[in-house]
């Protein structure tokens, strides 16, 4: 949550939901997590084709909740890489039972497409 945000309710659930209750930020750290995306263009690559605005916010508003850290490529110094801090990774349990979830109650999911376990590359 930013600093000129106000919460609604001190209900943890709604917490989370202030931070992360928008359509695209589980996406982005899903990818994250399980995709190993790293890099701005990675993200655009996504299956749900988040718009470049939109996914210049979340990863602002993530790292600002500090979720995503943002640094310069150490190989390529004009390039940006974005990996979940430790507060970021705890959320691996809760975005792997919306995996089971979605995978057992819609049809339509592909729930071969997604790891079950994250790499913890990042850390």
């Amino acid at each position: 949550m930013t600093k000129d945000q106000i919460k609604r309710s001190s209900c943890p659930v709604s917490c989370a939901l202030d931070v992360l209750g928008d359509k695209w930020s589980l996406l982005v750290i899903r990818d994250i997590m399980f995709m190993r995306k790293q890099y701005f263009r990675d993200f655009l690559t996504s299956p749900e084709k988040i718009a470049s605005n939109i996914l210049s916010d979340r990863l602002k508003k993530l790292e600002e909740s500090n979720i995503v850290l943002r640094q310069r490529d150490p190989v390529n110094a004009r390039r940006v890489i974005y990996t979940l801090t430790e507060k970021g990774l705890d959320l691996s349990p809760a975005i792997q039972e919306l995996l089971r979830w979605g995978a057992k109650h819609d049809p339509a999911s592909d729930q071969h497409e997604w790891p079950t376990q994250h790499s913890n590359k990042s850390s």
